[in-house]
């Protein structure tokens, strides 16, 4: 099943993705719904980021390709940061890149998104994909120079627009199996990896984050980032595919401050 939210006539509103249609549903998909009857093709709906968080955890140094070409080492314990929910935009949507007197250097990081469907809190392995709505894709765009400069990731993770997630909230995914996560600017492959390859899987990451804050309906974890992460500039169009989900695209922009 894949959840899409649109923008309606009187606000965001939530449907199920089916043969290229959207068909309506009453509420959010965190509560029980039913369908309106209402149909709609998916290509005349505006679509909207598919999720509503309260936090937006990300993972970091979680694949050993983005490791190396970071220069990080496994430290054996995730590293955990934070992006707040104003980073947050929907497919087709910009990415508006800092004023150049802030950073000159932002690239992408390609990841599997995962959605929170049912409260977590101090929940086992066995049990954290039982609070798991679904998953969708992520740009966890970042401001590398800044990141390198700063002793935290929060500022160069965190400006407005920095994370594209869409286009829908997949659910028919056997994540133990694995899905592939890539990357492609103007057409050009530049990331391609597997969830396979992360060194801390979804099931332990909900698990370990629910230890220390408890995880409502609609928060996103993005999971970490494969190598080959890249810049970006004015004018590139980006697509991020997650297996069994889609394509997320979005363009990037420059600042309208010099």
């Amino acid at each position: 099943m894949r959840f899409a939210c649109v923008r309606g006539a009187d606000g965001p509103a939530w449907g199920i993705v089916r043969d290229d249609n959207l068909h309506y549903i009453d509420t959010d998909p965190y509560r029980e719904y039913r369908e309106t009857g209402e149909v709609v093709a998916v290509a005349a709906a505006q679509l909207l980021a598919p999720v509503t968080p309260s936090k937006l955890l990300c993972l970091g140094k979680n694949y050993e390709a983005h490791r190396a070409e970071m220069g990080f080492t496994n430290e054996g314990v995730p590293s955990i940061f934070m992006k707040p929910p104003t980073t947050l935009v929907g497919p087709g949507d910009a990415v508006v890149l800092p004023p150049r007197t802030m950073s000159t250097h932002v690239e992408h990081e390609a990841e599997l998104a995962v959605v929170i469907g049912r409260a977590a809190r101090f929940v086992s392995e066995a049990d954290a994909l039982d609070h798991v709505l679904g998953y969708t894709c992520a740009n966890d765009v970042s401001a590398r120079d800044l990141q390198r400069a700063d002793p935290h990731p929060t500022r160069g993770k965190g400006f407005d627009t920095f994370c594209p997630i869409g286009p829908w909230i997949g659910t028919d995914i056997d994540i133990d199996t694995g899905v592939d996560v890539r990357c492609r600017v103007n057409g050009d492959l530049r990331q391609e990896g597997s969830t396979t390859q992360m060194t801390f899987g979804v099931r332990f990451l909900v698990s370990y984050i629910s230890q220390f804050t408890t995880l409502l309906p609609g928060d996103v974890l993005l999971t970490g980032s494969p190598g080959g992460t890249g810049a970006l500039v004015p004018g590139d169009e980006v697509e991020i595919e997650v297996g069994g989900v889609g394509v997320l695209r979005h363009h990037v922009v420059a600042s309208p401050r010099p």
